[in-house]
């Protein structure tokens, strides 16, 4: 969960030290992290130059997959919520 957060503010900024600002992470931490991810899926997600950070095809795919992971973990999460508060509800 906490890769897939740190690879979708990195895609977001297009900056790794300013997506370690908003996460409240060092550089070279996020940077780890970002390596790590790369070399667990085998495939290289974003090309470097010195002043930014852009997404492969590999990364704009896995871009759009996390987004609708997340955006699908929020959907649920918000569901258990409204379950709770309706059964919280109706014991009163």
């Amino acid at each position: 969960d906490l890769d897939i957060k740190i690879f979708q503010e990195v895609a977001k900024e297009q900056n790794i030290t300013k997506a370690a600002e908003n996460l409240h992470i060092t550089q070279p931490t996020l940077s780890r992290q970002l390596k790590s991810l790369e070399e667990e899926l085998g495939q290289q997600l974003f090309v470097r130059s010195s002043h930014n950070i852009q997404l492969t095809n590999e990364g704009k795919l896995l871009s759009k997959r996390t987004a609708d992971i997340l955006n699908m973990v929020d959907k649920t999460t918000n569901e258990f919520k409204a379950m709770h508060d309706l059964l919280v509800a109706m014991s009163i």
